[in-house]
């Protein structure tokens, strides 16, 4: 799984030149899949192109994720960026896309999952004329039956209403022109969702269909919490729908209410007064309450959102920076 000694010293000496390929993986207790992630891709690598950079982002790792990838610096193409605490996935992506250098630049995941071989599909299709390549997966058999129920809806409320088409199925694992990531890291927002992001900035796109293999080890570390937190994150920035929503609501109730109180008045005028109904009148005060606390909820998170961009502080800190260089 090594790359021969020659083809690794020059590849080490070729580390102070622009490399043809940076490959950004982001990494938060990878301990059981970093080390053979990282000879691996360094293997795939040397295949297709001359000059690589492998940039490990340590997304405040609490096992030995960060001392693996520091000691295979001293013998792979590998520059660490050891973040100051865990930002999540999406930070550490764009902390390792704004270290990159190459002209072409792939982004993969630390769990070996996504078969490494569609990398030279995605650098031919670039070679083709497109700007991005990005994976989707082929199926989601592999899911529990609730949580691809889950996820088609979630990106059927995200298209509602929005001017960016994110497809349901794409995953992070792209391979992208330096243009494209110039334009990315030219967005000053700190809410990331990146596959709105990919999708935002355009450019010439295509997708390439791909079966996810089991993972090589450890588990996932990105449970309910996380994605409801993501989830929130993309439905806050790319859709505004959940705003507009309580108009309707609100016209509709409203419309009701005159419509039910004509009906009262006019029941009155020819019956006669009847004995009051508490219980419509307190079912009809919880339901209003409700549907009110819901729209101060959803005003509340798109809220949440602009108060954390106002106060501008930066979406990571790079505590610091391990290569070959640093390490001599």
């Amino acid at each position: 799984m090594n790359i021969q000694p020659s083809g690794l010293m020059a590849t080490l000496s070729s580390l102070s030149l622009t490399p043809d390929l940076s490959i950004v993986i982001p990494a938060h207790d990878e301990e059981a899949n970093i080390a053979e992630t990282i000879r691996r891709v360094a293997k795939e690598a040397a295949r297709l192109v001359d000059r690589f950079e492998i940039i490990i982002v340590d997304d405040g790792s609490h096992d030995t994720t960060l001392a693996t990838a520091q000691d295979l610096c001293k013998t792979l193409p590998v520059r660490v960026l050891r973040l100051s605490r865990n930002f999540g996935k999406e930070q550490a992506i764009m902390a390792g896309l704004q270290a990159t250098r190459g002209q072409r630049i792939a982004i993969l995941d630390a769990d070996l999952q996504e078969p490494l071989h569609h990398l030279r599909t995605m650098l031919g299709h670039l070679e083709d004329g497109y700007e991005m390549a990005f994976a989707v997966r082929a199926h989601r058999q592999d899911e529990p039956p609730l949580k691809r129920l889950l996820t088609r809806m979630f990106y059927r409320l995200l298209s509602l209403g929005s001017e960016v088409d994110i497809p349901p199925d794409a995953r992070d694992f792209r391979v992208m022109d330096r243009r494209v990531v110039d334009a990315l890291l030219e967005l000053p927002e700190r809410n990331l969702f990146m596959k709105g992001l990919f999708g935002w900035v355009g450019f010439r796109t295509i997708a390439v269909p791909i079966e996810l293999a089991p993972r090589a080890g450890g588990h996932s570390k990105f449970g309910l919490s996380g994605l409801v937190r993501l989830g929130l994150t993309g439905m806050t920035a790319f859709t505004n729908w959940p705003l507009r929503v309580w108009t309707g609501v609100g016209m509709s109730i409203a419309s009701l209410s005159v419509l039910y109180g004509l009906w009262i008045a006019a029941r009155t005028i020819i019956f006669g007064v009847d004995v009051p109904g508490w219980s419509t009148l307190a079912v009809g005060t919880l339901f209003l309450g409700g549907v009110q606390l819901i729209s101060i909820g959803v005003l509340g998170e798109y809220l949440a959102r602009v108060f954390t961009e106002v106060k501008g502080r930066p979406g990571f800190i790079i505590a610091e920076e391990i290569s070959s260089e640093t390490l001599k």
